[in-house]
């Protein structure tokens, strides 16, 4: 067994944070990933055809399937984008729950924040008690501004993770070292990071513990399509292109979609742009509507979120098969690496 500080503070057998991997439903994962020893995370719910049901209302939802179908401690993950109108209602939602129900607030240990500014979250999450807040960083200048913030850790993911992506365009290897370095709170590697090689790597370099997302994309309890998992089970490690998405970056799978899809913006584009979509709302919700698609099975006309590491994947296995097989092989490495030593 591995127990890291993050173990502690999270109430987790294992150091591993399953991503939020929202606008997709992530309820059934974060449930067998709890159970499983690790911290499963509810995604920020963004699919928008889903009758009369919003964000905050799905949030509800989610954070009561998981309760009744899990034992395992759990976190929740919302995007704090500009654009993102609807974080503070999720948030809300969030921490009424916490305060409502006495076994949800024991279970319930974290929230993750992901692209934007984590300091107006942070003093909500802090009126909570025992609730923990960790923020996404892709750079040390961000990282500093999280602990600046007030938050309890840092989750550091570099460039090659799947997803939205950063500007600064930081890769994993470079960006945990010089934020364990400054940082006084708990780091969290991510980005790049599928197996137990991974684990022992982030833990040799100064991480706390490891979080994963498309790996856990390709598991038999993940509720993503099967053709979404198909796809990332036949992907190569070059199979990845990085384009301009709804929130800036995003790292997606190549298929019609991404190769018609515009190029990255530089921030100070991507700000302006964003006034004029904050003025016409139609044009980001049909934007939105896209990733709809992927979520019904079209794996070619949508974006397909997905990390350089997909071509490291070919197994489908459970989520408990895989949390302990990533374990197990970081201790065999730990162990095994005095016998690579020449001395």
């Amino acid at each position: 067994m591995i127990r890291t500080k993050l173990c502690d503070m999270l109430g987790i057998e294992h150091p591993i944070i399953q991503a939020g991997m929202g606008p997709f439903d992530t309820s059934q994962l974060a449930a067998a990933v709890a159970d499983a020893g690790a911290l499963g995370i509810i995604s920020h719910w963004g699919i928008l055809t889903e009758p009369h049901v919003d964000s905050a209302t799905k949030m509800r939802e989610c954070i009561k399937y998981v309760k009744e179908h899990s034992r395992g401690n759990f976190g929740v993950n919302i995007r704090v984008a500009r654009l993102q109108v609807d974080a503070p209602a999720v948030l809300q939602a969030v921490l009424e729950a916490r305060e409502r129900e006495p076994e949800v607030r024991e279970r319930l240990k974290l929230v993750i924040t992901s692209a934007g500014d984590p300091r107006p979250a942070a003093e909500e999450i802090r009126k909570s008690p025992g609730l923990l807040h960790f923020h996404v960083a892709p750079s040390l200048y961000h990282a500093t501004r999280v602990e600046q913030a007030g938050c309890h850790g840092i989750i550091a993911t570099g460039y090659e993770g799947g997803g939205h992506q950063s500007y600064e365009q930081v890769s994993t290897f470079v960006l945990i070292p010089e934020v364990v370095k400054a940082a006084r709170i708990p780091v969290v590697a991510g980005g790049g990071i599928c197996d137990g090689s991974g684990l022992a790597a982030a833990l040799a370099i100064g991480a706390a513990g490891i979080q994963m997302g498309t790996r856990f994309i390709a598991t038999q309890e993940c509720e993503f399509h099967q053709n979404y998992k198909d796809l990332v089970l036949a992907s190569k490690d070059t199979d990845t292109v990085v384009v301009q998405g709804a929130f800036g970056p995003v790292r997606l799978l190549e298929n019609s979609y991404s190769l018609a899809a515009p190029q990255a913006l530089t921030k100070e584009l991507r700000i302006a742009q964003e006034k004029e979509m904050f003025a016409d709302v139609q044009k980001w919700l049909d934007e939105m509507a896209k990733y709809e698609l992927i979520y019904r099975g079209d794996t070619e006309n949508g974006p397909v979120l997905c990390g350089e590491v997909a071509g490291a994947i070919a197994n489908l296995p459970t989520v408990r098969e895989l949390i302990e097989g990533v374990v197990a092989e970081a201790e065999q490495i730990m162990t095994g690496l005095p016998q690579n030593i020449v001395r």
